[in-house]
């Protein structure tokens, strides 16, 4: 993976936020979840021999609604005290630590700033997005719940491409989950798994003219 791209895209939750597993493991010890139950449903319901349709799929590509998942996803979950789980605003909570990464952000305008296209390609789980922050940044902005399609399924990969007008060997796609990794490359498009910041910013560097490998400057975190 050395020759130049042309556009960068990015997906989302774990990428241009902080890790998603740290405002998870925030809500089991907060609503006093067990966390083999809640790890025994992601695995059914998201693995990769997972069957279609299941209620994360469903939710990802908008067929179900967000309520309608709390139900479902309650229903599966069991609490260290043998207590009911709270049926309403079990995502909102879930996701209530995530946080847009102002290093993150920083670095895709760079890129932007060099010529580089940046483009934003999210799976959804009917959580909000800083929608004026990412519109105004990213082109195209794709997010499954809004095109009925997911990752890591071949058509949102191509309908991405579709709306950057860039071959898809110019493109870096950049997930923190290996299967959405795999299905970039499934389509022709160059892929590379997020750690943290400072490792996508090298590993960037090494593909786009004057990206520096360390950042010139930091936005405070807040």
């Amino acid at each position: 993976m050395t020759a130049p791209v042309d556009a960068v895209v990015f997906d989302y939750g774990g990428v241009l936020t902080g890790p998603v597993r740290d405002s998870i493991a925030a809500w089991i010890e907060a609503d006093g979840i067990e966390p083999d139950s809640f790890s025994r449903t992601l695995k059914a319901w998201l693995s990769r021999n997972a069957e279609d349709g299941t209620p994360i799929h469903r939710l990802e590509t908008g067929e179900l609604t967000v309520a309608e998942f709390d139900v479902l996803l309650a229903a599966e979950l069991e609490t260290v005290d043998g207590s009911a789980v709270d049926l309403v605003g079990v995502l909102a909570r879930l996701f209530a630590g995530m946080r847009p990464d102002p290093v993150m952000f920083e670095l895709a305008g760079e890129l932007r700033g060099l010529g580089v296209r940046v483009a934003l390609l999210s799976n959804s789980w009917a959580n909000t997005y800083p929608r004026e922050r990412i519109d105004a940044l990213f082109d195209p902005v794709v997010i499954s719940g809004e095109v009925g399609l997911r990752k890591p399924l071949a058509p949102i990969y191509r309908l991405t491409l579709d709306r950057l007008g860039v071959p898809a060997d110019r493109v870096l796609f950049v997930d923190d989950a290996e299967p959405n990794v795999l299905g970039a490359h499934a389509v022709g498009m160059r892929a590379l798994r997020h750690t943290d910041a400072d490792t996508t910013r090298a590993a960037l560097a090494g593909l786009i003219p004057g990206l520096p490998r360390r950042a010139v400057s930091v936005t405070p975190r807040g």
